[in-house]
């Protein structure tokens, strides 16, 4: 069942789309109308200049016929303006506000989504799928209002003068429009088939450009420009078919539109070699036959962009119908007691072993508590379930006896701060980066972070100070002073519960110095969670909790685990074997 707010994937959910600009439309609409009414009169004004000025030349009508086509070639081009101007202004409203639900709703989702999804598939989805509805609402739409009316008008000219002609005439439509119409059901699966196509694109770009460094390490630019060429060659054939079918459109158009006016030509000619009517009256005929087969012809490359527009809704609908992250109702500004675990078990979505296996643990308030473990013993996954990334498959984990699920998660989250490895910045000053939190904070309290983080320093040393923009991912610093600033934006957060996962873990022995002396100032008087790879962090540890394959086979202080036998001891044996310590997270 879709998602409310979904977009139906039937031409009826352009309509929906398009609903909150209907003013616009329907201005756009009584203006296509005086547009498509002029059309009609022009050809209309055929019969009064043949019959007038070459068959009894009236010499007034040399005067009249020509001012009045001008006024109403004057008065057609500033509507028809008005009218493009408004249809290309709904167009671009309905992208920008299509690109706002997207980008809110994808924010909005579980980050089991994110692992499901590539970046560069999620950047195609709001910047190509929707730059095809704007050029659908710009063009296509437009087109339909005006030539639509224009092949009623020009419909009722040619009636007025011939209806046995003109019902010859458009007999051949049908035909024409069954063949678009076969033509257009094709068109919308090679059109999806070329989003897809340019996402994949997307996605390599994404990768590239965020992995230039290791690209340029490994020496392999030529690889990727090949596969960048390979996939850039798949997009420009899937293109060149879409070209295909809109150009074996027109020349399906073409076609029998020529076999309609060759007959007209034919026929017609005989009723005036015979008398049957007027050279004036067979020319305003004619005139609007050549001219509703224009508008006929557009209306074809209509329905081209419509079926174009479908399938930008279906890939559209697919991250539509995702649903966002479910929170309870529950606020809560802090806590008094502890954070439970009980009987929790986790299995990631696309794995078939469980990362967390019946794990149970009570973390007093401002307790100490480290994780350590091989590598994939399930502490990255044990932490992440506190903030809600993930659900427990069993089990569930409580703050002062409430469940999780059960609080608001906002204000879950604004009880936890969190400083990893992977140390997330963005393309902003420094300032902004330490107040991402906290934006309402004021100077002193930025200040008062940075100091606290040992990052104030450094600050004052960059070419704008506070002011200094860091680039994406905080490239113009050192990774040290990165984790100091991903510090400072903790502490300015002042969050009662903290996760340090592996937070030194990547930093030489200097700025390790520097970060640890900043951690310290930022776990007093808070409940913490430490992932630890060095013994000199969890030393300091009211409580250490041994992980082995997400099950907690050992748990107690340094001293007390050491003097058991068990794989803390065997994890530290093998650290100081050579005399010095080594990291600790260890295959």
């Amino acid at each position: 069942m879709a998602v409310e707010g979904t977009v139906d994937s039937r031409f009826k959910g352009l309509v929906r789309l398009v609903r909150p600009y209907w003013p616009r439309i329907v201005l756009a609409v009584l203006l296509s109308m005086v547009v498509s009414s002029i059309n009609g009169a022009l050809a209309w004004l055929v019969k009064p200049a043949m019959n007038g000025i070459f068959i009894d030349k009236k010499s007034d009508y040399l005067l009249l016929i020509p001012l009045a086509v001008f006024l109403l070639y004057m008065v057609r081009g500033v509507f028809n303006f008005c009218h493009s101007y408004l249809m290309t202004s709904v167009g671009a409203k309905l992208v920008r506000d299509m690109r706002n639900r997207l980008y809110s709703h994808i924010t909005f989702l579980p980050l089991s989504r994110y692992n499901e999804r590539s970046t560069g598939l999620m950047l195609s989805r709001i910047i190509n799928d929707t730059g095809y509805l704007q050029k659908v609402v710009a063009h296509s739409v437009k087109d339909l209002f005006v030539e639509g009316a224009t092949v009623i008008a020009l419909t009722v000219v040619a009636f007025t003068r011939r209806w046995d002609l003109t019902l010859i005439s458009l007999l051949v439509l049908p035909f024409a429009f069954y063949g678009v119409g076969r033509l257009g059901r094709r068109l919308k699966r090679v059109t999806k088939e070329a989003q897809r196509k340019i996402s994949i694109i997307t996605e390599l770009l994404t990768e590239t450009f965020s992995g230039i460094k290791i690209i340029k390490v490994f020496g392999k630019e030529d690889s990727l420009i090949n596969l960048f060429r390979k996939r850039n060659q798949d997009f420009y054939r899937e293109n060149m078919r879409s070209t295909r079918i809109v150009e074996a459109t027109a020349l399906l158009m073409e076609i029998i539109g020529g076999i309609g006016i060759t007959f007209v030509i034919w026929y017609g000619g005989r009723l005036v070699v015979t008398g049957a009517v007027t050279p004036g009256d067979f020319f305003s005929f004619l005139a609007a036959i050549l001219m509703i087969y224009t508008p006929a012809k557009r209306l074809a490359k209509v329905h081209n962009g419509l079926q174009q527009a479908r399938a930008s809704i279906d890939r559209i609908n697919e991250f539509l119908m995702l649903e966002k992250e479910r929170g309870g109702n529950r606020q809560i500004k802090g806590f008094s007691r502890a954070i439970e675990y009980r009987d929790v078990s986790f299995r990631y979505p696309t794995s078939e072993t469980f990362a967390l296996r019946h794990v149970n643990l009570r973390i007093n308030k401002g307790e100490i508590v480290a994780l350590v473990g091989r590598s994939g013993a399930g502490k990255t996954t044990f932490v992440d379930l506190l903030p809600r990334f993930y659900d427990p498959t069993e089990g569930g984990i409580f703050i002062d006896d409430v469940d999780i699920r059960e609080l608001d998660l906002s204000a879950l989250r604004g009880l936890i701060g969190v400083v990893s490895q992977d140390v997330i910045l963005f393309n902003d000053t420094v300032r902004a980066n330490i107040a991402f939190g906290r934006p309402d904070a004021t100077e002193d309290e930025i200040v008062e972070a940075a100091r606290a983080a040992y990052a104030h320093d450094f600050i004052m040393e960059l070419p704008h100070g506070y002011d200094t923009l860091i680039g994406e991912r905080g490239v113009r610093i050192s990774g040290g002073q990165r984790q100091r600033l991903s510090i400072a934006r903790a502490i300015l957060k002042n969050p009662p519960i903290l996760i340090l996962d592996e937070a030194t873990s990547s930093l030489d022995t200097h700025a390790e110095m520097m970060v640890q002396k900043a951690l310290d100032s930022l776990m007093k008087n808070r409940t913490t969670i430490v992932i630890a790879h060095r013994l000199s962090t969890v030393r300091v540890a009211s409580k250490i909790v041994v992980l082995d394959h997400g099950v907690i086979v050992e748990e107690g202080t340094h001293d007390e685990l050491l003097k058991s036998n068990g794989i803390y001891r065997h994890l530290h044996e093998i650290q100081f074997s050579s005399g010095k310590e080594i990291l600790f997270d260890i295959k």
